[in-house]
């Protein structure tokens, strides 16, 4: 059934039963619990609506959430790895920009879904440990490179910016702090080419403000969550999570008919 919407907001009910999860759960990864839960935001509401339109959605409220995040560690950043990591996130960014255009929703769907089993992958394969030796900045271009691009396309940044900083051992609040200076500037850097490419229309916006107020709500609920729940079950669920939903797109992007 296709969603219900006016000119200028979504109105299916159906819409804001997974809108709302999916902006929750960004919220979460935005106040450092749960590195990458972000990552299913996109996936989770593109069950209802298309990726594009998805992406577009969360622009504002990324906006809010970042300067939230920021305000609470403004003061404790790393700031010759952030100023490593910004010029090749921002060339992902153009990589993005340029390949969205190119690409049709269903295509695009089915690659939110290819990123979503490659970060599970990784994740499974090559978790982050006390005794692995740090990357080389080779691999942190890569990885920071690929980290814009998938933030452009599905504003699934974090995993693989998180491959290459968690092993490098920073203090909690120094890896919250950097990260979120960083996110603060590539989802800034997105408002022009997203506005080139017609996402950021009347509709898509009237409906994130619909959405505003559940931003900080995740981020607040993160810190409280993150000292109750067993981060074993918490990423056993988001393991899951991942991997159906990526399933889903994956089908719906180069298998359905």
């Amino acid at each position: 059934m296709p969603i219900s919407e006016s000119n200028i907001l979504i109105t299916d009910p159906i819409f804001y039963l997974v809108a709302i999860p999916a902006v929750f759960l960004l919220g979460l990864s935005k106040s450092g619990f749960g590195a990458g839960f972000g990552s299913l935001a996109v996936p989770l509401m593109a069950l209802a609506v298309s990726v594009p339109d998805a992406a577009a959605i969360f622009m504002p409220l990324l906006f809010v959430m970042d300067v939230l995040t920021l305000k609470a560690f403004r003061r404790e950043l790393n700031w010759p790895l952030l100023r490593f990591m910004l010029p090749f996130g921002l060339l992902g960014i153009v990589a993005g920009a340029v390949l969205f255009k190119t690409l049709d929703p269903r295509t695009v769907a089915g690659l939110v879904g290819i990123f979503a089993w490659l970060f599970l992958a990784q994740r499974k394969l090559f978790p982050p440990t006390a005794s692995r030796q740090p990357p080389g900045k080779w691999w942190g271009a890569i990885l920071t490179t690929t980290s814009g691009f998938t933030s452009f396309v599905s504003h699934s940044g974090g995993p693989p910016v998180n491959a290459y900083v968690i092993p490098l051992q920073l203090a909690p609040t120094v890896f919250t702090g950097t990260l979120a200076a960083f996110f603060f500037v590539i989802n800034l850097s997105k408002w022009l080419p997203y506005a080139w490419l017609g996402l950021l229309d009347a509709r898509n916006f009237s409906t994130s403000l619909v959405l505003l107020p559940i931003a900080p709500l995740g981020v607040w609920a993160g810190v409280r969550v993150a000292r109750k729940i067993s981060p074993v079950w918490f990423y056993r669920l988001v393991d899951w999570g991942m991997f159906l939903t990526g399933a889903k797109l994956i089908w719906d992007g180069f298998l359905a008919g």
